[in-house]
């Protein structure tokens, strides 16, 4: 019998079914787990764990010292096939009191200036490192916090315990090593929420599958965060202090060393529209008259126009061309509805370390030895949060993209980036308040030695020069300072001639702050500032 041939043509029911099976197939695969890697391994089945294997493969394959770090259990199955692989040894450790809270670690308040006595923080209890020397991989489990995992809870005191933990040891297994070179050291973390990114950044993660993360730390900057205080109740620190252990001078000179080659900038950013274009140029300024040998470098969207854009070079700026970034959580047409493009810092990937400021700001005295700090420090803002108007970041690309990531899924208290940034970075460094003084003085006068002022409230340029404008506007009075309204015209008046074009006063600035002047004669306030004479000679000139 000849063999029929097979048609070319597909009836329509097959071709239902071949595409229905693609589907699901698909449909399947994308609900799999996903698999992280940031090397190509070729993993080998006569090795325990793909976790392992990858670990192996970066050694290759020499027998390891590993230590495990809250695993009650042990490896489990693995522990027999991992024999002659690796020596294992248990990290010993007493768990952290169970009613310190993360606002114990991270007060509203601190006494900085040390008048009744020296901050200090709740203890954390470590290991005794002496015991186990040099180490090549620590295994650890990691909670969620939160009452378990997948809960949430960021600010766990359990869960920093832990990290803390394990970066303490790879750092001490580095100092405990006799090689010249820097000896590399891995971690493995088992949970479904992975480490603390603020201690282990996803710039050094190597593979990731389901409930398992393979970290090759920078130690470098690994060490870095193991010098700071376990929150922000005590101020960051650099410094070698009498006493201190012999690992941590070593460290601190080889930090010095390292900071000296680390690329550098101040950056701010501006979108959405030129009513702070004049302040940035007097920022910009500001830190010129400083000193400072860092770049100046200012992202602007497309609402700054060609004009402003030569006025911001020609004060200082290196001037990037960004999209801004909307905050997901913001009302519509909301002030901060366009802050999250403060995210863009992060794409600044040519540097090491920014220091972002925000453009209400001046700097009134050098600050460059802050980038020795490490991501993320700040200045307290109040509870356990931080201020995002300065801080310290190091550029990521995939810090970048995981904040975008997260900001649909993570909701702003406050529906800005500073709430969005404390979800992000709950564990955070203090710098002193004079690094960013808030204009709120109960005596409306300015504290000495401060590096920087935040000019909350109606900004000086939208004001006269001859007096603070928020001393006539009832809800406003908290703001009101001469002393600072009168720094940041010092900083205008010695700006080069070509620049002041670029702070004139507005009509509709004009017209408002005679209706806020009439109010305060009227209501015949006691300060006074109404009976000023304006002498402006920017009335003479006002912009439409």
């Amino acid at each position: 019998m000849a063999v029929k041939p097979i048609s070319s043509k597909l009836k329509p029911s097959n071709l239902f079914l071949i595409f229905l099976f693609l589907t699901l197939f698909l449909l399947k695969a994308s609900f799999l787990p996903k698999t992280h890697w940031n090397a190509v391994y070729r993993l080998h089945d006569e090795h325990p764990g793909w976790w392992y294997n990858v670990v192996a493969q970066e050694v290759k394959w020499r027998k390891i010292k590993v230590g495990l770090v809250n695993m009650e259990e042990g490896l489990g199955q693995h522990a027999g096939e991992l024999d002659g692989l690796a020596e294992i040894l248990t990290i010993n450790f007493d768990r952290v009191n169970e009613n310190l809270r993360w606002k114990d670690f991270f007060p509203t308040w601190i006494d900085e200036d040390e008048k009744w006595g020296k901050p200090s923080c709740p203890e954390i209890p470590m290991p005794r490192f002496e015991d186990y020397g040099e180490l090549d991989l620590i295994v650890a489990r990691v909670p969620c916090g939160g009452g378990g995992e997948r809960k949430g809870g960021v600010r766990d005191v359990f869960r920093l315990q832990v990290n803390l933990i394990v970066a303490n040891m790879l750092v001490r297994s580095r100092w405990a090593s006799h090689e010249e070179d820097d000896p590399t050291v891995y971690a493995v973390f088992i949970g479904s929420c992975g480490p603390m990114w603020e201690i282990f950044p996803c710039d050094d993660l190597l593979w990731h599958e389901g409930d398992y993360w393979v970290y090759r730390p920078d130690l470098r900057r690994l060490q870095q965060k193991v010098l700071m205080p376990v929150g922000s109740c005590q101020l960051a620190s650099l410094y070698a202090k009498p006493g201190q252990e012999v690992w941590k001078s070593h460290a601190l000179s080889m930090l010095n060393n390292t900071l000296q080659e680390l690329r550098e900038a101040y950056v701010t950013v501006l979108h959405s529209s030129e009513d702070y274009v004049c302040g940035a140029i007097a920022l910009a300024q500001s830190i010129l008259r400083t000193n400072s040998t860092k770049d100046l470098v200012l992202l602007a969207d497309s609402s700054i126009s060609t004009k402003s854009l030569q006025g911001l070079q020609a004060a200082g700026w290196k001037v990037k061309t960004i999209k801004r970034i909307r905050s997901p959580h913001a009302k519509k047409n909301a002030y901060n509805e366009w802050n999250y493009s403060k995210l863009r810092v992060w794409e600044l990937t040519e540097y090491d370390k920014v220091i972002f400021i925000d453009s209400d700001l001046i700097v009134l005295k050098n600050m460059d030895r802050f980038f020795a700090y490490p991501q993320l420090s700040a200045v307290g803002n109040n509870k356990v949060l931080f201020n995002s108007g300065i801080m310290l970041v190091e550029p990521s690309k995939c810090t970048f993209e995981t904040l975008m990531e997260k900001r649909n899924e993570i909701v702003s208290y406050n529906g800005g980036d500073q709430g969005f940034l404390n979800e992000m970075f709950p564990w955070w460094h203090r710098w002193p308040s004079k690094l960013n003084h808030l204009k709120i003085f109960e005596q409306h006068h300015i504290p000495k030695d401060l590096y920087a002022i935040h000019y909350l409230g109606m900004k000086p340029w939208r004001c006269y020069m001859d007096y603070d404008c928020n001393w006539d506007i009832s809800t406003h009075r908290l703001f009101a300072n001469d002393d600072a309204h009168r720094r940041w015209w010092q900083v205008y008046m010695a700006m080069p001639r070509r620049l002041k074009p670029h702070c004139g006063l507005k009509e509709a600035w004009d017209k408002r702050m005679r209706m806020w002047r009439g109010r305060a004669r009227e209501a015949n306030l006691s300060d006074g500032h109404w009976k000023i004479k304006v002498k402006d000679l920017r009335k003479n000139h006002l912009w439409s």
